[in-house]
């Protein structure tokens, strides 16, 4: 039960970047990004990977068998992110994300003990 939890906290976390992929005006809300260019373009595709790890979040939740795999991508996810944050200055526009993702390691770490101990059973 608390693993599938965990799984599904760390899908709602990439949610809100996931959904921008549908929505200018969230994306722009999200990052001061305005809606035209390469720069939208590269936050759509942004917004489509973390609907990638949404995905796999929701699926490791019910099968064990992508799990490993799940791991590896939201580690990489959260921790990513939070390196980039700590190394670029914490800037105070990110703030936010950066809470969520700090958030998000108490779930993280749920879900990389349940692999770690099947990978070395």
């Amino acid at each position: 039960m608390w693993l599938m939890v965990a799984w599904l906290a760390l899908a709602l976390v990439h949610t809100p970047p996931a959904l921008a992929t549908f929505s200018q005006r969230l994306r722009k809300q999200m990052y001061g990004a305005e809606g035209s260019g390469s720069l939208d373009l590269i936050l759509v595709h942004r917004g489509v990977l973390f609907l990638a790890v949404v995905s796999v979040c929701v699926l490791a939740a019910f099968h064990s068998s992508a799990r490993t795999a799940a791991a590896l991508v939201t580690s990489i996810s959260v921790l990513g992110f939070l390196s980039a944050y700590v190394t670029q200055g914490a800037p105070k526009r990110l703030r936010t994300i950066a809470l969520a993702d700090a958030v998000a390691l108490l779930p993280l770490a749920i879900v990389c003990f349940d692999v770690w101990a099947s990978l070395t059973a």
